[in-house]
């Protein structure tokens, strides 16, 4: 009989074999969004689709969507039609993560002949064809092109059919086919890691674990969930949209054996492609509720079961077919701020104030110009970067972080690397932050344009424009997003924009709110932070009331070196 403490060793085993899926994806990758920003998920699940253990690299949205996906699998495929040395693929926005440029590929793991459990992978790719990331579309049909859960391989041998339809539909045929092959063989990694586990703690299948992870889970989740009070309470937010501007509403309950977020309120569907479908909401208000009671569980999909998740459909928050929704994440990364409006009401002190919220993505494509280079091309350069995350009840914001995805800010040499691309500037932005007993993070400064020879559109993917991030309990409100080219030129937060060759384009990211009253900070986080360039002259004096002989003690300080 196994014992309890054999099975957690197993469990911590489980974790560090995704763990390992998940890095052998980022080595092996060929998009920037994946090597560089880890825009990613893996996991192993049980014959009945059941996710057991994530790995820690990868976004919330990507992990809570793909917990749903891989019964889709289940059911497409067959298990009849299910064989050793399998890859399913599929980049369905509503079986899989949100959207067609989010391919997930699932493989089967065989035993001794006999199924034991499955892996599965996600990966945001740069290109998937149609209009190309961004918000133009009317419809998921100018999206890109859309692969139906299917066989990319069937018992190792790979479907070469599709790999010609897919490499004849898209901008970068060899970076996105390098990238399908990347997530084919992490899963691959990732069998092999749990045959030798098997071998090693000599387990005939899985049941037994799955039952002791999901069960210590799920009561362990519950708990925290009893400790709560019995009340319900409405958060509310207002967004830029893409043309008009867009209420998030959720009113969340806490039942005794549940938490229930309905979404009733919102705004319906967009125009454009910002929408989003039900299990991209869902992942990321379960994410929200999970990291405020239950943080230190590990997630799978027991715990993630007692959060239940409700919107009406034709909402921007349960977009139905064939709504576009290529830029799902700019509504999708809104949603935890949203629940922790509702949540504070409940549990006061317990969340942050709002942040950036969605990714400061943008998109180029590159095209020469008249005098372009001999042997210049097309090229496509997608980059990842970060406003600031909200101020916590007893800590600052995070600067330039992405919350609440994760996602890494893409270094500026893998940016230039990818393409004929120059980043002019990229920099932290000072009085971005929030006012507060704690300060909201900073965004960022960046100037991007080409190199000589080449015009590019970029696909603005922002918001924050007209609706910063607001304080909590006192504090001041974050700064908004702000983008122009560098002669001026006004330019919209979201969609495709024409950048002529030789001009750039000057961008603004948002910064998180504040928490708390401002006058309630300590005077040394104020120098600290002034010192640091954080905040200029103007903020500490006029919001945090530093004298002017201490401004300039510490600005003749900075000059010299000796600053903190």
């Amino acid at each position: 009989m196994t014992t309890n403490v054999a099975y957690q060793v197993m469990w911590n085993r489980l974790i560090s074999v995704v763990e390992e899926q998940a890095q052998a994806l980022v080595r092996t990758a060929f998009s920037t969004s994946v090597r560089e920003a880890g825009d990613l998920s893996a996991g192993v699940y049980d014959t009945q689709g059941r996710m057991l253990a994530q790995a820690v690299t990868g976004t919330p949205g990507h992990v809570n969507a793909m917990a749903d996906a891989v019964a889709h699998f289940i059911r497409r495929i067959g298990r009849q039609n299910m064989f050793a040395g399998d890859v399913y693929i599929t980049n369905d926005p509503w079986e899989g993560t949100g959207h067609l440029h989010d391919i997930t590929m699932v493989t089967p793991s065989f035993r001794d002949g006999v199924l034991v459990g499955f892996f599965a992978c996600t990966a945001h790719v740069v290109d998937i064809g149609g209009r190309g990331f961004g918000a133009d579309a009317a419809s998921v049909y100018e999206e890109g092109l859309y692969i139906p859960i299917m066989k990319f391989a069937e018992r190792g041998a790979v479907d070469d059919t599709l790999v010609r339809i897919i490499r004849g539909n898209v901008r970068e045929p060899d970076q996105l086919i390098g990238d399908i092959y990347a997530l084919a063989t992490c899963n691959e990694i990732g069998h092999r890691r749990l045959s030798d586990m098997m071998d090693e703690f000599d387990l005939p299948d899985l049941d037994g674990i799955a039952a002791f992870i999901l069960d210590n889970s799920r009561r362990a989740t519950l708990e925290r969930i009893a400790a709560l009070p019995r009340h319900s309470a409405t958060g509310e937010m207002r967004v830029d949209g893409f043309d008009v501007p867009i209420t998030l509403r959720a009113r969340v309950t806490i039942e005794e054996n549940c938490i229930v977020t309905d979404f009733e309120g919102t705004s319906g569907l967009d125009k454009k492609g910002i929408n989003c479908p039900l299990v991209y909401t869902k992942a990321y208000a379960c994410y929200a509720l999970k990291v405020a009671i239950a943080p230190e569980i590990p997630n799978n999909a027991a715990s993630l079961a007692p959060f239940e998740v409700v919107a009406p459909e034709g909402t921007i928050v349960n977009a139905p077919h064939p709504a576009p929704v290529a830029l799902r994440h700019i509504v999708g990364h809104f949603v935890p701020d949203v629940v922790f409006n509702a949540f504070d009401q409940i549990v006061p002190g317990l969340v942050p104030a709002e942040g950036a919220g969605c990714l400061c993505n943008f998109q180029l494509s590159l095209r020469p110009a008249d005098d372009a280079p001999d042997g210049a091309r097309r090229t496509e350069v997608l980059t990842f970067n970060s406003g600031g995350s909200g101020a916590r009840p007893e800590l600052d914001g995070l600067n330039a972080t992405a919350f609440p995805s994760g996602v890494m800010t893409m270094p500026i040499e893998a940016t230039e690397h990818a393409g004929p691309v120059i980043i002019w500037r990229k920099e932290l932005r000072p009085d971005s932050g929030g006012a507060g007993k704690t300060r909201g993070g900073l965004g960022q400064f960046m100037e991007v344009g080409a190199m000589p020879g080449f015009e590019f559109d970029i696909q603005a993917m922002f918001d924050r424009g007209d609706h910063p991030a607001r304080g909590r309990r006192g504090g001041q409100a974050g700064a908004p997003t702000r983008i122009a080219q560098d002669d001026g030129t006004a330019m919209r937060v979201k969609g495709k924009q024409f950048v002529p060759a030789g001009r750039r384009v000057q961008m603004a990211f948002p910064g998180g709110a504040g928490y708390g009253d401002p006058a309630e900070r300590d005077s040394a986080l104020v120098k600290r932070d002034l010192a640091r360039g954080y905040i200029t002259a103007e903020m500490a004096a006029e919001i945090y009331g530093l004298t002017e002989t201490d401004i300039a003690d510490i600005l003749r300080a900075a000059e010299r070196g000796e600053a903190d």
